[in-house]
């Protein structure tokens, strides 16, 4: 495959997986989709939906072209454990919630007492006192962070970060109608992705 034609499969399933993990998430469609499934497999449907497009990407994905950077030494293995530290905070951040939730098991009634858990609040403790998006963060970290950039690598990279950015500012509109004023004044004082100078002080 030439590197046209592996550039448009590239943006096409980086497109692909945006559009469906940003439209799925919006209440207009999780309003569709409960007439269609049951309500409580809506987060689950979710979940494997966003499986199946991250599926797609990893496999069909088609490299192509040169190196960006490579470096060796002692600075590639300062790269590599930041690169790690980018695994290990966005697994922390999932922390702040519950996993089971997260993927949709406990609304499908896979936990005892799933169906009459209290809604979580606002999240500002732990990592989230330090960014509002640890999850996001850690991210950021693992797909640039890395000793040796190809072409490809940075066609994901800046399509990954592009769609991080676009995601960021759907969840803030969605945060700031549910939480209202006390999310203002938290993101007053807390950086979305990089720490505030002011956060480290306090």
């Amino acid at each position: 495959m030439g590197a046209a034609a592996a550039v448009a499969t590239d943006l096409s399933l980086l497109l692909l997986f945006a559009v469906q993990h940003t439209v799925m998430a919006r209440q207009r469609f999780k309003t569709w989709l409960r007439r269609r499934v049951p309500a409580s497999f809506e987060r689950a449907t979710y979940v494997l939906a966003t499986d199946v497009a991250l599926t797609m990407l990893l496999v069909f994905w088609q490299p192509f072209g040169g190196r960006v950077w490579h470096v060796d030494g002692p600075f590639s293995e300062v790269l590599w454990a930041l690169y790690a530290g980018g695994w290990a905070l966005s697994i922390g951040a999932t922390f702040a919630v519950d996993h089971l939730e997260l993927v949709g098991l406990r609304q499908a009634g896979w936990a005892v007492g799933s169906r009459n858990r209290a809604p979580r609040g606002l999240q500002v403790a732990g990592l989230h006192a330090f960014v509002r998006h640890p999850l996001m963060t850690g991210l950021i970290l693992c797909v640039w962070v890395t000793p040796s950039m190809g072409v490809s690598h940075l066609l994901y990279a800046a399509g990954a970060s592009a769609y991080i950015a676009v995601g960021i500012r759907f969840e803030e509109r969605d945060l700031r109608r549910t939480f209202g004023a006390a999310y203002d004044d938290y993101a007053a004082r807390v950086g979305a992705v990089l720490p505030r100078p002011s956060t480290w002080r306090g």
